[in-house]
């Protein structure tokens, strides 16, 4: 399976301290794909590389020839996808509005029939839990339904290092179980969508929304 940890935020100063806190959680749960599950892809996608237009324009809303190649490649990725990991702080008690920007440049079908997983995370004691509940909502209506199981991190400075390695007296075995238990459903999800897409297209039994919102109306 091939999954793609989305970093949802572009935020790279202080506070927080350290600067970009996020990514010490989306290394963290890439190292558990290298780690614990070798035989599964895991890729980094981060919101800072990205820089995207300040006139919203969605990827689908261009003409086929002129859209923007970074946003035509990061289509390609999402949709060759089997699953995402979506990694967000809490802002003012939901989810990041860099990863919101982010995936709404890109229509619902490149998402839908897969799997997703939350992780959250805050330099305090609550681990971004109350960026979680939109977030539900939010992948919901991309379609790529998130697991039950979610992963919070508070003061994610005191468990990883810069690269996403455990602290020297952090319990690495709790953490890469904690983590499992996420993942490990991510990963049953996955795998049980891919069989059945390759015995039933979704696409072509339901039919996808791809420019016209009057694809969505009640007759």
């Amino acid at each position: 399976m091939k999954f793609l940890v989305f970093l949802g935020t572009v935020r790279d100063s202080t506070p927080p301290k350290p600067a970009r806190l996020g990514a010490r959680v989306a290394d963290a749960c890439l190292g558990y794909f290298r780690q614990r599950q070798a035989e599964h892809e895991a890729e980094l996608i981060d919101a800072l590389d990205y820089p995207l237009d300040p006139v919203f324009k969605p990827q689908f809303a261009y003409p086929r020839s002129q859209v923007p190649a970074r946003l035509e490649g990061l289509a390609d990725q999402i949709g060759s996808a089997d699953g995402f990991i979506m990694v967000s702080p809490e802002y003012n008690h939901s989810m990041s509005p860099a990863l919101a920007h982010l995936l709404n440049h890109f229509g619902s079908s490149l998402f839908a029939y897969k799997p997703s997983a939350i992780v959250t995370y805050s330099a305090g004691q609550w681990g971004g839990v109350r960026a979680a509940v939109g977030l539900r909502t939010f992948l919901s209506e991309l379609g790529c339904l998130p697991v039950s199981a979610m992963i919070h991190v508070p003061k994610a400075q005191e468990v990883f290092t810069a690269d996403g390695a455990c602290l020297p007296g952090v319990d690495e075995t709790s953490w890469g179980d904690y983590f499992g238990r996420t993942f490990s459903q991510l990963i049953w999800w996955a795998q049980a969508a891919h069989a059945h897409r390759d015995r039933v297209d979704p696409h072509a039994v339901i039919g996808d929304f791809q420019r016209d919102p009057s694809q969505r109306n009640a007759p």
